[in-house]
């Protein structure tokens, strides 16, 4: 009776791309199948009343349906696709297939909307999509076909213009956020994006082997630290919350996660001390450039500082701590 009922609320097209789907996936077990491309995460891009099913690919392709843009658009054409007539030609899908559209349509535009991308679907069976990244130049073949007055003529069905309309309205959501971005977060694939750039960015910044030891800190650092607080300097022997203030001031500020990723590489050990200094494991070509720019940063603002209030306060504005809510400077 489920079965019955679902089947009664589908439309044909639905219908038929379950049915399509389904005479996919016999072919899975096929040697060809286990090379293709694997979708990592699917959702739905939804843009006003538009819905259109999206894809991250396991190597960083966004896809879209093809079917479900020609539905989402208005396109009606029951699948049909056509062929241009001159040699090299390509078949192009439905939602550009138009004869009133061709003028409109660049050598370029049709052989990257001609390209489609055959992976494997996270639920199973192969699926078909365009990369996400031609849905632009497809909003532009219809703005420019109805500016131009193509949709006007007495041939051309009113409902082209209908089209034409959603293709404004997708093309001025690009132009706000981008298609990637609006994939990422339709399919959940931001949270896996932004864990790759965490990685690439400690990867820039942090050695994989222990650099050679080389007095990195410049002594006038602390011996700034000792004025602001009032401090003799006694030989420069530091007391313990100095380190907590450069893991503060320094590490913490350079850049997300690598003061985390320091200490996980440098751990305390069982005598309550580090087996290195936390530098000797920034890149040369990196982090300990990154690491000198900022140290002489800090000497600066030390020096034009009266007291430690001010130090830390114009610090905290100038390079405030990652992924944290930023102080109003009320005491100013």
């Amino acid at each position: 009776m489920g079965g019955d009922a679902r089947k009664a609320a589908l439309t044909p097209e639905q219908r038929s791309e379950i049915a399509r789907n389904a005479a996919l996936a016999r072919h899975d077990k096929s040697e060809s199948s286990q090379k293709l491309p694997k979708a990592l995460n699917q959702g739905e891009l939804k843009i006003g009343e538009m819905v259109i099913p999206c894809a991250v690919l396991d190597n960083g392709e966004r896809v879209i349906s093809d079917r479900a843009l020609a539905i989402a658009l208005g396109v009606r054409g029951g699948g049909a696709y056509w062929q241009k007539k001159k040699k090299g030609g390509a078949l192009l899908p439905e939602f550009v297939s138009a004869t009133y559209l061709e003028p409109f349509i660049t050598q370029s535009s049709k052989e990257k909307i001609s390209e489609s991308i055959t992976y494997m679907a996270k639920q199973g069976g192969r699926a078909n999509g365009s990369r996400a990244n031609i849905l632009p130049e497809i909003c532009d073949i219809w703005i420019t076909a109805k500016e131009s007055g193509a949709l006007d003529k007495p041939d051309v069905p009113k409902s082209a213009k209908e089209v034409a309309l959603k293709a404004y309205i997708l093309m001025r959501a690009f132009a706000v956020v981008g298609i990637n971005a609006l994939i990422d977060e339709a399919t959940g694939y931001q949270e896996i994006r932004e864990r790759g750039a965490l990685q690439e960015i400690l990867q820039k910044y942090i050695s994989g082997a222990l650099l050679e030891w080389t007095k990195t800190f410049p002594i006038e650092f602390y011996k700034e630290i000792f004025r602001l607080n009032g401090w003799a300097w006694n030989g420069g022997k530091m007391p313990g919350v100095v380190g907590t203030w450069t893991n503060d001031l320094v590490y913490d500020r350079l850049a997300p996660g690598v003061l985390e990723e320091l200490q996980r590489r440098n751990p305390v050990n069982e005598s309550g001390y580090r087996g290195a200094k936390h530098h000797q494991y920034l890149t040369k070509d990196v982090g300990h450039p990154a690491l000198s720019r900022r140290l002489y940063e800090l000497i600066g603002m030390a020096r034009a500082s009266e007291s430690w209030e001010r130090f830390y306060r114009l610090v905290d504005r100038t390079f405030p701590r990652i992924n944290t809510t930023l102080a109003l400077p009320l005491n100013d």
